[in-house]
């Protein structure tokens, strides 16, 4: 496997590109659109919150088909909590793409939205932006479609690999966006993913779920979660692999390469968190059952207390304590013990070898890790997380 340039792009047979629709202000890119020379097999991933935006109700309709051609998103305006407006203004997103790239239905496009919630569409402005953004995409797009998602985001994120499948030149790409309500499962994120592989529908389903199980379902910014989330891939299989059809070797290289897309943009996410300084790793072992680990860590990574710590360099081990504690996950205290970075702050449930000294030098660190040992069993778990700084309540006042 091997890291290439190009993000949603590199693969054969897709084109993006996005422009400034008058969302935003002036010059800053809000409008973006990706597309397949052909129909690709295609599936997604979406929010679980009951809150849930017009353009993921659509899209949810859409990829059932199993096919899609282009994804079309605004940003700047969820279109959540908008009602049969926003639902309406949605569905023309969709109708006015397919025209504009003459599509047999609009049914092969995917329409998503970011930003706001409760405001209505400037769906004129859309429209037009559509129009001129159907004339613009390229091969070599990626970039500005990666920009052109953002919301609180400071840097765009993309990522891409290329794999060998069969003596055929395989692309998996994918960008992202989000840097705030961020928790599993997934958050105000959203993720395109292409790849020129030939693989079957059913494979596809199965590799994204497990993909977004071990990455967009493992980070945590604020414990947030959004009513836009949204992860869509799309296949068109114009690499010239033999169909991947069957669980074989072929199989396995793929998840792999789409696992790699998907952790480390995940990771990217979580970097660019709202206002963070640190990105730390929560590593959960030893617990009764992974369900379990997970608890575990996801109540320390969302633990507002020891996220303030870390932004303070306060090595307060105590709170990591509090939060397995309460997180429901089966726990015996004398058989805790925690390494940060390394260094022993817990022992069975009491102070580890390290100094307060050896722990302070630790959360003055970038990246850290939090490893916990719960000594009841083989489930693990690993979340991604950052701490809270003065900066994320000014970005969210």
């Amino acid at each position: 496997m091997e890291i290439v340039k190009g993000s949603v792009t590199a693969a054969k047979g897709f084109q993006a590109g996005a422009v400034n629709c008058g969302i935003k202000g002036q010059g800053v890119l809000d409008l973006t659109m990706i597309t397949s020379d052909i129909p690709a097999t295609a599936c997604g991933v979406f929010t679980t919150n009951k809150v849930c935006a017009a353009p993921v109700r659509v899209t949810r309709e859409h990829v059932k088909t199993g096919k899609l051609q282009a994804v079309i998103v605004n940003s700047g305006i969820a279109n959540a909590a908008t009602g049969a407006p926003g639902l309406r203004n949605a569905r023309a997103m969709a109708m006015r793409t397919k025209k504009a790239l003459g599509l047999p239905t609009e049914k092969l496009v995917a329409v998503c939205s970011t930003g706001s919630i409760g405001k209505q569409l400037p769906i004129e402005k859309i429209v037009a932006g559509i129009d001129a953004l159907s004339g613009r995409i390229s091969h070599t797009g990626g970039h500005l479609a990666a920009k052109g998602i953002m919301t609180t985001d400071t840097v765009p994120k993309e990522m891409c690999v290329k794999i060998i499948l069969d003596g055929a030149e395989v692309y998996v790409g994918g960008i992202a966006k989000g840097a705030g309500m961020i928790f599993p499962n997934m958050a105000t994120m959203l993720s395109f993913i292409t790849t020129d592989a030939d693989i079957s529908a059913n494979l596809l389903r199965k590799a994204l779920k497990s993909a977004v199980d071990k990455s967009f379902n493992c980070i945590s910014v604020d414990g947030d979660r959004s009513t836009n989330d949204t992860v869509l891939v799309m296949a068109n299989g114009l690499a010239g692999n033999r169909k991947i059809v069957s669980a074989g070797r072929d199989f396995y290289a793929f998840c792999c390469a789409l696992d790699f897309v998907t952790e480390m943009l995940a990771k990217k996410i979580v970097q660019d968190g709202e206002g963070a300084t640190k990105f730390v790793e929560v590593v959960v072992e030893g617990a009764k059952s992974d369900a379990d680990a997970k608890l575990a860590g996801n109540a320390v990574a969302n633990y507002n207390l020891l996220k303030v710590a870390l932004y303070g360099e306060n090595p307060n081990w105590g709170r990591i304590m509090a939060a397995v504690g309460a997180s429901g996950a089966a726990v015996v205290e004398e058989k805790i013990s925690v390494r940060l970075s390394g260094r022993e702050a817990v022992r069975n449930g009491l102070a580890g070898a390290a100094c307060i000294e050896e722990l302070k030098q630790v959360f003055k660190e970038k990246n850290i890790q939090i490893k916990i040992h719960l000594g009841l069993g083989k489930g693990k778990a690993r979340v991604w997380t950052c701490d809270f700084s003065h900066a994320y309540v000014d970005i969210n006042i």
